[in-house]
């Protein structure tokens, strides 16, 4: 059933359950052919009224915080993974307490909790460590792990084999939303590096950045990857998606405050890039409106802005069939990873309420924000 936008506050966060289940199946189809493991990417999307949904698809979560193991741990309750470039000690303990997963991005960070984890009686713990393949497609040097002077993983000339006797796996993560065929040149680097101790390993986790549930993403040449490594060293293959699972299943829908003349018309919208979509400065990214085009392409263009005074605080142009007007309603798409996971309270404008339109036709607002949350992070 088709998402009933004016009966949501603005500015809100609403995900179709429907749309999110139409990506699960997907993720399942590959899981299923492969016999992989795929954990979703709590960075990308940490939605945790959707958990119980994913869990049914998908093998647990993977975080890179306490924070995110803590919630992945209570809310979907399955396999927790961990990685982060550097632990902080006070939080080892609990660390360990909600995950089953630990992979360490240096060796010398190994040594440190190394002794902890062989201690750990409550739960096995299964650790690794990061490596850098010192190969990558990615044109945004921003999001490129792999990139000169990388501090994210163990390069092979760094890389320290005598070290290895109690670990259980290595990781890479090379990718940011590219198809597999760029996956099947990274996987081909990392055995050509590290193909004489995949032997030793337990598993091979992929990392994430595979956006599988994309229209054009070839599967066979994902499942003709996984394959090569599974049947070359009969270990297991994890991959851990964040973008894929939420892609195209989330709107933010939003509302014109004021249209101001400077050269175009421009619309306020109760909307920021900065603190709502910060991927739209950040990536950069300009996120399509439903029943809007690029400039020119209809009759009336206008430039949208956020109501924060940051001067660059603009989400991109855009053209209308008609003239934009104080009060309408602009819906934007694909909003449900990256957005809520980095929205902040710049300027303290309030947050977006949070929503899901769920398979049955239920149409819930799940969260409102309000002053005590903007409040609470400060001092």
């Amino acid at each position: 059933m088709p998402v009933d936008f004016n009966a949501l506050p603005t500015p809100c966060y609403v995900v179709d359950e429907t749309l999110l289940i139409k990506n699960l199946e997907i993720l399942q189809q590959v899981r299923q052919e492969t016999d992989c493991r795929i954990l979703l990417a709590l960075k990308g999307f940490s939605m945790f009224a959707t958990f119980p949904l994913i869990g049914r698809y998908l093998n647990g979560i993977t975080a890179s915080s306490l924070h995110e193991a803590r919630l992945g741990f209570e809310e979907m309750g399955q396999e927790v993974h961990i990685y982060s470039p550097a632990f902080v000690e006070s939080e080892f303990a609990e660390i360990m307490h909600y995950c089953d997963h630990i992979v360490f991005n240096s060796f010398s960070q190994w040594r440190k909790y190394r002794d902890r984890v062989r201690a750990f009686q409550d739960h096995p713990i299964e650790c690794g460590i990061r490596v850098n393949p010192e190969y990558s497609e990615v044109a945004t040097a921003i999001y490129d792990p792999c990139g000169a002077y990388s501090r994210l993983g163990v390069t092979l000339a760094n890389f320290q084999p005598e070290e290895l006797g109690d670990l259980d796996g290595l990781h890479f993560h090379a990718l940011c939303e590219q198809n597999s065929d760029t996956l099947e040149r990274t996987v081909k680097v990392v055995d050509e590096k590290f193909g004489p101790w995949l032997g030793q390993m337990k598993w091979l986790n992929f990392g994430g950045g595979h956006h599988i549930t994309r229209p054009d993403y070839d599967l066979d040449t994902l499942i003709r990857s996984i394959r090569f490594i599974q049947e070359k060293y009969g270990i297991q293959v994890y991959l851990e998606p964040g973008d894929a699972i939420a892609l195209n299943t989330g709107f933010l829908v939003s509302r014109v405050l004021d249209i101001v003349e400077n050269g175009m018309p421009i619309a306020i919208l109760d909307t920021s890039a900065a603190c709502h979509m910060p991927d739209v400065l950040e990536m950069p990214y300009r996120p399509q409106i439903i029943g809007a085009g690029l400039p020119g392409e209809k009759s009336y263009t206008a430039r949208l802005g956020g109501p924060t005074c940051l001067a660059g605080d603009i989400i991109g142009d855009y053209s209308f069939d008609q003239p934009l007007a104080i009060g309408d309603r602009l819906v934007f798409c694909d909003m449900a990873h990256y957005t809520m996971v980095k929205n902040n309270t710049f300027n303290g404008v309030n947050l977006p309420a949070i929503a899901l339109a769920r398979a049955d036709g239920e149409l819930e607002v799940l969260r409102r924000f309000g002053y005590e949350d903007y409040r609470n992070r400060l001092s």
